[in-house]
């Protein structure tokens, strides 16, 4: 790929992270309750033992919150501080995109790099989860850079030991014991599939690799267990091994679940993978570009099956070997499927971004009025109108995707260039032109104003009943309120308010003499509903 290309991958590179990371509150539920933790920090809380609206919260290590606080305290001058927080993701997006192209260019020579960010900022699956505040992102990048190291010790093995060991640790930080297991088991394979790193330089790698682990993984564990030995206990079996194993016998729920969505999650990259293996098929697969990306994903996605936790969040891992392992798709493939897959992604993206704008017009101006009608009562609670910046981005992204297609030249890397850019700008759209609207559906806010209108001036505390992480951290970050959980043991208290949360069909009254103050939800949220009461001492009542 000439200078020229590789300048316009790190232009899309930025022009794909950078929409979506301001301008919306935190969202239900995963980075909702991520910047619960983060705002506890940020008031005084202990990072060694985080805490989620005055109770221990370990469910992930505390790097992605650390780095998160951190960006909030550097920024919040001139932006809210959920936003604020949030820039750490394009952070941490960026280091991943720098290490997936430096193993690529280690694996595929001079060049190749560019093509492997391209393949992987072309998968649907990351869009959306790569632009939240949640830890995997951290955890994606220490993945990334693990990937990096094991392609370097080919070259240099104390550098790239250092490299894969640091990654190792990165993962772990962020996310817990099971990327290090996936890692780990990485390492280990890869001299059983590869002659490449079957040597003595690669047992010095993996020496090297070790104690570069050692401080990320040693450090913070030890630190827990001396503050707080029972948070250590719990959040090593029950956050980590007990969610893997989880409680009910017979097939885990991972068992079918990333066979069922990766072929949109990683699509189109994990065709151009199939096509690879084909093409070295026979004594090709020992090949170090072949083997590593191979051993990566299938030790991933064997590991991830086996988990009684299924998640399509869990599945970013899986995205990086294949994106390795397509680089020389490009080059390779035949020119009637080359064509075939410019021109899909030409239309299809081009039709997208038509259909966005017609909806835009629906949704602000009103134009047509039953596609207005139908935009805001599916989503209600947000307020239409005309709003320049939105408008002028939206139509940046548009003008920029044309220029992109009268400028592509013919090339073998036409069609990933051309697709690449429709994600980017596809996102971007979305981003932009219907970011109010989804958080109005999306944020706690609305709901949790509502509920401070009907809370009397003076009270003791409140009770809670059947909240889960996300509406204890919004609570505590919109309106200052930590609520006294009746199911945590040692937090319950004998309050005046008791806030619940049900469904909207069926009321759930609590024993005892209570009135109702309030109640409502999220606009048009069908699953959760929110009552409030305040236990009743009329004379009637006593």
């Amino acid at each position: 790929m000439t200078p020229s290309r590789t300048t316009f991958t790190i232009f899309l590179c930025v022009a794909w992270i950078l929409p979506g990371l301001i301008g919306h509150d935190p969202w239900k539920p995963d980075e909702a309750y991520t910047f619960g933790v983060v705002y506890s920090i940020l008031e005084g809380g202990s990072w060694v033992l985080p805490h989620l609206a005055g109770e221990p919260f370990l469910d992930k290590p505390p790097l992605l919150y650390l780095s998160a606080a951190a960006a909030a305290r550097a920024f919040s001058g001139f932006l809210p501080l959920h936003d604020a927080a949030r820039l750490v993701t394009g952070l941490w997006m960026a280091l991943t995109f720098i290490f997936v192209g430096a193993a690529a260019r280690e694996l595929h020579g001079e060049g190749r790099g560019a093509i492997a960010v391209l393949l992987l900022l072309g998968c649907f699956g990351l869009v959306v989860r790569s632009h939240q505040l949640i830890t995997d992102v951290a955890m994606l990048a220490g993945f990334a850079m693990a990937y990096y190291g094991w392609a370097l010790t080919l070259r240099r093995p104390a550098a790239g030991g250092f490299c894969a060991g640091t990654g190792m640790g990165i993962a772990f930080l962020a996310n817990g014991l099971l990327p290090l297991i996936i890692l780990g088991c990485i390492a280990l394979l890869l001299p059983l599939i590869s002659h490449h790193w079957r040597s003595r330089r690669y047992g010095a790698a993996l020496l090297v690799l070790a104690l570069a682990a050692a401080p990320w993984v040693i450090i913070w564990p030890a630190l827990l267990y001396q503050e707080a030995q029972a948070s250590f206990d719990s959040w090593l079996w029950d956050a980590n091994i007990g969610t893997y194993l989880g409680e009910a016998p017979g097939l885990s729920a991972g068992s079918v679940h990333y066979f069922k969505i990766l072929p949109w999650y990683a699509f189109p990259t994990w065709l151009l993978a199939l096509w690879v293996l084909w093409r070295a098929r026979g004594p090709g697969l020992a090949q170090a570009a072949v083997a590593l990306p191979l051993v990566g994903f299938a030790v991933t996605l064997a590991l991830l099956t086996g988990s009684a936790d299924a998640r399509e969040l869990l599945a970013l891992p899986l995205l990086l070997p294949l994106a390795l392992l397509a680089v020389p798709a490009p080059d390779t493939l035949r020119r009637s499927a080359s064509n075939a897959w410019y021109w899909f992604g030409l239309m299809a993206f081009s039709l997208f971004i038509a259909a966005s704008w017609f909806y835009w017009s629906g949704l602000e101006l009103g134009v047509p009025a039953r596609l207005h009608e139908h935009l805001h009562r599916i989503r209600p609670g947000y307020t239409p109108g005309f709003r320049w910046l939105p408008f002028v981005l939206g139509l940046a992204y548009t003008l920029a995707w044309v220029a992109v297609l009268v400028r592509l030249e013919r090339t073998n890397e036409r069609p990933l260039l051309a697709w690449a850019a429709g994600i980017t700008a596809m996102w971007a759209l979305l981003a932009t032109l219907f970011l109010g609207w989804a958080d109005a559906s999306k944020s706690y806010r609305s709901m949790v104003a509502s509920m401070q209108l009907a809370l009397p001036k003076q009270y003791d505390c409140i009770a809670s009943r059947d909240l889960t992480e996300p509406q204890r951290a919004m609570l505590h970050y919109f309106a200052g309120i930590i609520t006294y959980r009746a199911e945590a043991p040692g937090r319950q208290r004998d309050c005046e308010l008791l806030l619940t949360q049900g469904v909207p069909q069926y009321e759930v009254i609590p024993r005892g003499a209570w009135r109702k103050l309030w109640e409502g939800s999220r606009p048009r949220d069908k699953d959760e509903h929110y009552r409030l009461y305040q236990r009743d001492v009329s004379p009637t009542k006593r």
